[in-house]
């Protein structure tokens, strides 16, 4: 069975987590996969429309964890796993799944995936995606705007009802659990190149950094 290493990536909204992930996908190669927490929204498909509005999407129980760590689970025992599809114009997971491959190294990026210590225990590196607030908020209206079909009203209420409370809340306290903490996210090459040297020398030793000093 192959050694399966497991990075954890958070970060706020907008901060680059997924730009750095997937920077770090591209130096890594084939070995390497991205799993977004995003995918792991709970799915809610029992409630109306209007009730899924409600919700606080930025509080650590919007997530489904529970089934994120049962799948990284199951990619550390090489088998594979079938990623949830969340539909964020309608709030809910849909019916599709994308099949995930085991790869030796498994990118998890979130914004909450530093909170749950359950989830954390799986990481054999935490990473915290460091950014500026003003520039993550503009990153996130663009975001919402553009390809969540959201309204600019929506974003901006949305942002100082529970994005910035529970960033302050979860998200920043998170912090303190990461073995490196990132400014500028993808932007950041010195960062991304440290991340990546580190990784192919795990690869190259077989080991998992938890495993290196046993």
């Amino acid at each position: 069975m192959i050694t399966v290493i497991i990075v954890g990536i958070a970060g706020g909204t907008g901060s680059g987590k997924t730009t750095f992930a997937q920077a770090l996908q591209a130096a890594m190669g084939e070995e390497c996969v991205i799993i977004s927490q995003d995918s792991y929204y709970v799915a809610n498909t029992d409630l109306p429309f209007a009730e899924r509005l409600k919700i606080n999407y930025d509080h650590p129980d919007a997530f489904e964890d529970e089934l994120l760590i049962a799948h990284l689970e199951m990619l550390k025992r090489g088998q594979a796993i079938e990623v949830p599809v969340y539909d964020f114009e309608i709030y809910a997971r849909t019916e599709r799944t994308i099949l995930v491959q085991p790869r030796r190294i498994v990118i998890v990026e979130g914004i909450m995936v530093l909170v749950n210590p359950e989830l954390r225990r799986l990481f054999d590196l935490k990473v915290f995606v460091d950014t500026d607030a003003d520039v993550r908020v503009l990153r996130r209206l663009v975001r919402d705007v553009q390809e969540r079909g959201r309204s600019l009203e929506s974003v901006h209420a949305q942002y100082l009802s529970t994005v910035k409370p529970m960033h302050e809340a979860f998200v920043e306290p998170s912090k303190k659990y990461a073995d490196l903490i990132v400014p500028e996210g993808g932007h950041n090459q010195v960062a991304l190149e440290t991340v990546a040297a580190l990784l192919r020398q795990y690869l190259e030793d077989g080991r998992s950094p938890r495993d290196r000093g046993r």
